[in-house]
């Protein structure tokens, strides 16, 4: 079925949609002389490698020519263009300048463990404002990247007044080298990271650049993505960010994104890429010294996968210093960077074992994510090279009659399975759980060894502060009255409509739940 998207769009960073502008997911390149067969349409950017068109809609014509664009055989879906914002929680000029979260973690614990401090082999992606690959405490580990912003090989960290280093502050926490007098020390001492620029000095950046990057990533053989931002919009309207993101699942790239900072449940309200929930997908809430959450911190037991310290972060900023700065952003290059010292461990790990592995091992803490955990790597790294068994996934959510695959990494096979409340789920001889009835239970394992393996909880429905993790993420549809074209092929131009005036009966519904923030 044909998918038609145009909505008003709430950026994570209060930014707005790009005016006029929309991407197309074509069938073929035909569409491609789109300029000569739609007036008022111009072809501005093509990304080949995903089938999208950038295209800009004169605003005189905009009805006529969406309609026609969605009336077209070779087109799969239309979404409006929207700018991408990185995560950055405020500035707190009182902070201590010392790496606690390092300590928080166990990093050094985790490095006596493995006898190094990661692999240059490995490659992570730090997808963002660039980087200051020449820092003293960066470019012993940095790699050749791009600039998808102004199409250039120098992905250098352009600062300005809302931007920091943002990009340079990330990829000191994956892996700064730590072998600077005064400087500071990643999570992967040794590693290879490749800057990759689409935000820019504002913070902000373009749907098709970030995309773009993503999938440069995966052509050049990054083992991970760290991505510190997204926009808060419909699933619908990110389909083609969450496509991108899906292709990263498919080649085996890890991809881990910051829950986001407006404090809410990502459970409930939408967020991407945070809630794009592949198999590969890790998403990071931030805690405190003290194990709290930070208030603005997104949290939620089906969307948001592990916490780690994200508050007052000191790392890396461009021209050889290093500034404090808070935000998801931050907590997710940590576990970037823990994922790449356990990659470096072992080079087969997927993510879905990464996640399930960074769960199990999670120190407990009052932040609501699906283990309630908070990052410990010492106890992940040593987990992995004692070949200790684990369930994958160790947890999550379903909805009723929904059904979820559960393996034992590590462990000999065979392997017996008991749910602890079959009322809820039951769980069969090979390890598929099936969801019954709302609530939540815990999955034993036992393999031919007696080896006892336990799951953290499985829930179904709703469960956790009000969230819903069996529909997580669904804005809804419009409420009371409906769009006068719904269920005929003219329904786009109700959100066509919607768009251009959002004061329609019709549009109140979608608008309240695209813009709570």
């Amino acid at each position: 079925m044909k998918r038609f998207v145009v909505a008003c769009a709430a950026l994570a960073g209060a930014l707005n949609a790009q005016a006029g502008e929309f991407i197309v997911k074509y069938k073929d390149t035909g569409f491609l002389s789109v300029q000569k067969t739609n007036v008022g349409v111009m072809l501005v950017d093509t990304h080949d490698a995903a089938n999208l068109a950038k295209v800009r809609i004169d605003d005189k014509n905009e009805i006529q020519a969406l309609a026609k664009l969605a009336a077209r055989p070779d087109v799969e879906y239309v979404v409006p263009n929207f700018r991408l914002q990185r995560f950055e929680a405020p500035f707190d000029p009182t902070a201590l300048k010392e790496q606690w979260a390092i300590k928080k973690v166990n990093a050094e614990r985790a490095w006596e463990i493995a006898g190094n401090k990661g692999n240059r082999r490995v490659l992570v992606a730090v997808i963002d404002t660039g980087v200051d690959y020449r820092h003293e405490s960066l470019k012993d580990n940095a790699v050749a990247g791009y600039d998808f912003k102004d199409k250039d090989n120098d992905p250098m960290d352009v600062t300005g007044r809302q931007n920091p280093g943002h990009g340079t502050h990330c990829a000191g926490i994956v892996g700064a080298t730590g072998v600077v007098d005064g400087g500071i020390v990643g999570l992967s001492p040794e590693v290879s990271m490749m800057p990759l620029r689409f935000l820019g000095a504002d913070g902000g950046g373009d749907l098709m650049d970030g995309i773009k990057a993503i999938d440069y990533a995966i052509e050049k053989g990054a083992h991970i993505i760290s991505a510190s931002w997204g926009a808060a919009v419909s699933r619908s309207q990110a389909q083609p960010l969450v496509d991108a993101v899906e292709r990263a699942d498919k080649a085996g790239v890890i991809f881990i994104a910051a829950a986001a900072n407006d404090g809410k449940n990502n459970d409930t309200v939408e967020m991407y890429p945070a809630n794009a929930g592949f198999p590969n997908t890790i998403t990071v809430a931030a805690s405190g010294p003290n194990d709290e959450k930070p208030s603005w911190s997104n949290f939620g037991k089906a969307r948001v996968h592990v916490a780690a310290p994200g508050l007052n972060i000191m790392s890396t900023i461009p021209s050889n210093k290093y500034q404090n700065l808070s935000g998801t952003s931050m907590a997710t290059p940590l576990v970037s960077g823990l994922v790449a010292l356990l990659k470096a461990q072992d080079d087969k790990l997927t993510g879905a074992q990464a996640r399930a592995l960074l769960q199990v091992t999670g120190a407990q803490v009052a932040i609501e994510t699906a283990c309630n955990c908070r990052v410990d790597a010492a106890a992940a790294v040593e987990t992995l090279l004692a070949k200790k068994p684990f369930l994958v996934p160790s947890a999550g959510s379903l909805k009723v009659n929904d059904s979820m695959q559960l393996d034992v990494h590590n462990g000999k096979a065979p392997f017996t399975f008991v749910s602890s409340n079959a009322n809820v789920a039951t769980v069969s001889a090979t390890g598929q759980l099936k969801a019954t009835a709302e609530g939540d239970t815990v999955v034993t394992a036992t393999d031919a060894n007696g080896q006892t393996i336990r799951s953290l909880k499985f829930y179904v429905g709703k469960a956790g502060g009000g969230s819903n993790p069996g529909n997580p993420g669904n804005p809804g549809n419009p409420g009371g009255d409906k769009c006068p074209f719904e269920g005929t092929p003219q329904e786009p131009l109700c959100a066509i409509l919607c768009q251009i005036n959002p004061s329609l009966p019709y549009c109140k519904q979608a608008a309240e739940n695209v813009f709570a923030r």
